[in-house]
């Protein structure tokens, strides 16, 4: 179909997402990306926060958050590969504040600059997590 396209979500674990789309907006590096069907091919890395899939069968968005990974885009399917993807319904935001806490508290502690650039990432990710969560909420 030339008004849908193919897209996969998959994490190390388990794929997350499969299925025809009318689009997709995800996290790249440099700001949220668009991809409609016959888009341009594209490979990036993708930051942590929320892809947002409008599935052909369903008016409502699918929302998946991903702690990072690339994306492959092809004219007619769309891949992420995510390090972690977690489907908006299973997060959990005591567990996520409780792991903010517990990485503000590392980086207070980090002796070295390898040490503070792994907390920081972590507190991104999760800051990212946190973020689709309240916005899923509403």
């Amino acid at each position: 179909m030339a008004n849908t396209i193919q897209v996969d979500v998959v994490s190390a674990e388990e794929a997350i997402f499969s299925g025809e789309a009318k689009f997709v907006i995800l996290p790249g590096e440099t700001g949220d990306l668009g991809i409609f069907p016959q888009h341009t091919p594209l490979i990036t890395s993708v930051k942590a926060g929320s892809v947002r899939i409008k599935s052909l069968n369903s008016e409502a968005e699918e929302s998946i958050f991903v702690a990072g990974g690339i994306l492959e885009v092809q004219p007619s399917i769309i891949t992420v590969l995510a390090d972690t993807a977690i489907r908006a319904e299973d997060l959990d935001e005591a567990k996520a504040i409780e792991a903010r806490k517990k990485a503000e508290e590392a980086l207070k502690n980090a002796v070295d600059k390898r040490e503070v650039a792994t907390v920081e990432a972590e507190l991104s990710m999760l800051t990212a997590q946190l973020a689709m969560i309240r916005r899923e909420r509403k």
